[in-house]
């Protein structure tokens, strides 16, 4: 079953479950008590994390979401604004408020980095419905969040990593090293070594908070994924920094070495030039959240608190697309989803 099915289905069996913890009730819907809104009346407005609508990745994912729903629901009136580099939360402030001010009613934050200026704005906004993509430390009785459980598919694209290798060495380059980003790394690193132990594994990050540049220089991406083919002597690397993936992706096909996306299946998205050099993704249902949210705010079914999606809820998974590496390894990588699933396997979110 695919992510948007898994979630859409049944409607997000997990988030009937109530609150988990991170604010709102059952009894206490979002927005306050306002009534089912009719599709034809929300306007909604979708704030991009760096790198905005072209990344190939996280904010196309939530790009893709928001399309699909604007087909199912008959939306009309959609505003999408993107974040700069270098701003600051007093930014991401303004921005929400444009949008609330200018009357949307569902307002998608997309990526962690919106978490403090939505706690500031939401609660000046009774009546707008808000969602963050990727944090729950926002809370309130108008705010829904989705995060993702992205350790068990990284885990799952370690293991291809490390099964693929030829030199005995893989890589790893992080965005921006912060908590979400390590996270990939923990769960990579524990598949890779689940699968063969002994593995060497090398990293790096491009950037340190509060620098997010890191999430929009394929520049950057490029130099340290050739330090790791050249220097290093890795030959698969798995990339978790947005539009940098694409650097990362140009110096494997420079190197004829391998690379693992990440979010979405970066193979569809990617030029021509360097598919190839692409073997898989870890996949993140993104997209799926940002439909599920409107879907909810349209029948009124939302509610606040967070919703945490892993592979059991299909929020998470992994695409391989090279056909010798899927015949070589899917039927291992599927033995440790299925562990994962079962509760077997313990895949650890931090290093």
């Amino acid at each position: 079953m695919s992510i948007a099915a898994a979630l859409l289905a049944g409607s997000m069996v997990l988030a009937a479950c109530g609150d988990s913890g991170n604010g709102g009730t059952p009894e206490s819907p979002a927005g306050g008590d306002s009534e089912t809104a009719e599709a034809s009346d929300l306007r909604v407005g979708l704030a991009y994390d760096i790198g905005g609508r072209g990344d190939k990745s996280f904010n196309d994912s939530a790009a893709e979401g928001l399309e699909a729903a604007t087909g199912e629901l008959g939306l009309t009136d959609v505003q999408e604004l993107a974040a700069e580099a270098d701003e600051v939360d007093a930014d991401k402030e303004a921005r929400l408020r444009q949008l609330a001010d200018a009357g949307y009613n569902a307002i998608i934050c997309v990526g962690f980095a919106y978490a403090p200026a939505l706690a500031t704005v939401a609660p000046d906004y009774p009546d707008v419905d808000f969602t963050i993509i990727d944090s729950a430390d926002a809370t309130g009785d108008n705010i829904a969040s989705y995060t993702f459980r992205e350790h068990e598919s990284a885990y799952l694209v370690g293991a291809i990593a490390a099964l693929t290798s030829q030199t005995g060495t893989i890589g790893f380059v992080g965005g921006v090293e912060t908590p979400l980003i390590q996270k990939f790394e923990a769960g990579y690193r524990a598949g890779a070594e689940a699968a063969v132990p002994g593995i060497t594994i090398v990293s790096n990050y491009l950037t340190q908070i509060p620098d997010f540049t890191g999430f929009q220089s394929p520049q950057l991406g490029q130099a340290a994924a050739e330090g790791q083919y050249q220097t290093d002597d890795a030959d698969v690397i798995y990339a978790a920094a947005g539009l940098s993936n694409n650097g990362v992706f140009t110096a494997a096909a420079a190197a004829g070495a391998q690379a693992i996306g990440t979010d979405s299946d970066q193979f569809l998205t990617a030029d021509p030039s360097v598919q190839s050099a692409i073997i898989a993704s870890a996949l993140k249902g993104v997209g799926a959240a940002v439909q599920d949210f409107l879907t909810k705010v349209a029948d009124g079914s939302i509610e606040p608190g967070n919703t945490e999606l892993g592979l059991a809820e299909g929020g998470v998974d992994y695409v391989i697309n090279d056909p010798a590496v899927q015949t070589a390894v899917e039927a291992q990588i599927e033995e440790f989803k299925q562990g994962i699933i079962d509760g077997d396997i313990a895949v650890p979110d931090t290093l």
